[in-house]
This record gives structure tokens, C-alpha cells and sequence, in this order.
């Protein structure tokens, strides 16, 4: 089955209000030359709004950074997928490794979440990936494999094709160091067996991994020549509107 490749760029705490909007308009620009890719960017929360209005009827969605499990209550601070759908988002980036290792979401926090962002009618990217301790000790497999099925395990069936699964090795996010193509590749396809098992083959088959950790306009061909590499998410390229333009061609260049 032939997927359509996902680039989102992740902005994290970048930008302000002006550079935005600005960064946005580029971005969208820039991808408006392949539309076989679906692109996305995702924004720091206050800037979102105004970023997806301007987005509008454009080649590039929006995605939030994070959410909360409920949709509304006394949760100072938070922000329910019901608020991010008003303000134009149409994706919502779950479990990221900052998240788990610095504000210490666990699976079943995570499980919740993804359930909230489905039950707004918004597309949850589930966030999975291994320490470097973990993949050391030749642990990767499991790590990923309890992460993907907990994340899951309040979707129903039929909701699966929904999801994005982006596989982030925590050791390579931020740091300069990338996984190997053939890495990328060996975790992404035990992945999509895990999907196969839980939802069958076409389930498997038609379901996005992204891969995400130092993604750059360097190295993005190699690794979405991969067969199941179905785009990136990608983190500090993104702030940069050429370099990211390229990664996108990157990911038509092999839709």
C-alpha cells in the first residue's frame, strides 16, 4: 500500500509572534511545490491561532505541540484538544521523548491523551523512542514495543489509520547524532508488525511512521529511501524555512 508521506516540524519554545507567522508563510510557500507530501508545522501554543489563519486553504496544517487528557476543568495551565481544534489545529504531537523525560508523562498519561485528541476529531503523532542506556543494553525493541502498544491501547480499530507513529530515538534528538538508515528502518518495521498484530495487515500496512531525531536537509534523503520511513518529525530544521522546504522534496522525491 502506498502512503503518503508526513513531514511535521516541531518548533518547540521558538519564535515569537511576528517570526510565526512569518516562518509559517515560508514554510508554506516552500511546500506548496509538493503536494505529495503532507506537511504540517507545530507552533508554540499562544502563536497557533494566528498561524493557522493565516495558513488557511493552504498546502501546510497545524499541530499542537501537547495537550491534556480532559476536555475541560480545573486544570490551570493546561490546554484541551477542544481548545486546539477551535484555534485551527488539525494534529496534536503526543508523548514526545521531552515530555516523558522532563515533565515525566508515562504511558498510561500518554494512552489518555491520545484517546482525548481522537475523541475531538484531531490526529494524535504518537511519540515513541528509546534512551541511549536503553538501547545499549539492547532494549530498543521492548522500549518501543510497550511504548506503541500502551500509547495505543484505548484506540479502537477502526481509529488506528488515524495515528502517526513517529519513532524518535531519544539519544539522537538534539544532539547532532542520527540513527542509520538501516536502524531507522529495523525499529520502524517492527513497528508496523506491532500495528499489524493489534489492528491486522491493513491496518499495518496504511498506518505513517515518522522518523524524528536530527533530521536535516543532509540526511533526509537517505533515510526516507527507507521502506518504512514515511516522513520525519523534525525539530530544529524546522525553524529554518529553506532547510525544511528541503527536507519535504526529500520526502516527495520517494513518495
Amino acid at each position: 500500500m502506498t502512503r503518503r508521506p508526513f513531514v511535521c516540524g516541531n518548533w518547540k519554545m521558538h519564535t515569537g509572534s511576528q517570526t510565526a507567522v512569518s516562518l509559517a508563510l515560508d514554510v508554506s510557500e516552500g511546500a506548496a511545490a509538493h503536494s505529495a507530501v503532507e506537511v504540517a508545522i507545530a507552533p508554540p501554543f499562544p502563536w497557533l491561532e494566528n498561524v493557522a489563519r493565516r495558513l488557511r486553504d493552504g498546502p501546510v496544517s497545524v499541530a499542537a505541540q501537547n495537550c491534556h487528557f480532559e476536555e475541560k476543568g480545573a486544570f490551570t495551565g493546561e490546554v484541551s484538544p477542544g481548545m486546539l481544534r477551535d484555534a485551527g489545529c488539525t494534529h496534536v504531537i503526543v508523548g514526545h521523548s521531552e515530555r516523558r523525560t522532563l515533565f515525566g508523562e508515562d504511558d498510561s498519561l500518554v494512552s489518555r491523551k491520545v484517546a482525548a485528541v481522537l475523541a475531538a476529531s484531531l490526529r494524535p503523532i504518537l511519540c515513541v523512542g528509546e534512551t541511549l542506556e536503553e538501547r545499549e543494553a539492547g532494549s530498543t525493541m521492548d522500549v518501543v514495543g510497550r511504548q506503541v502498544q500502551k500509547g495505543l491501547g484505548k484506540v479502537e480499530l477502526v481509529e488506528l489509520p488515524l495515528v502517526t507513529i513517529a519513532y524518535e530515538p531519544v539519544w539522537a534528538i538534539g544532539t547532532g547524532r542520527t540513527a542509520t538508515p538501516e536502524q531507522a528502518q529495523e525499529v520502524h518495521a517492527a513497528i508496523r508488525e506491532i500495528i499489524c498484530s493489534l489492528g491486522g495487515e491493513d491496518a499495518g500496512s496504511s498506518m505513517r511512521i515518522q522518523y524524528g531525531g536530527s533530521v536535516k536537509a543532509a540526511n533526509a534523503r537517505e533515510l526516507m529511501s527507507m521502506k518504512d520511513v514515511d516522513g520525519a518529525l523534525v525539530g530544529g530544521a524546522s525553524l529554518d524555512a529553506f532547510e525544511f522546504t528541503e527536507i519535504i522534496a526529500a520526502a516527495a522525491e520517494n513518495a
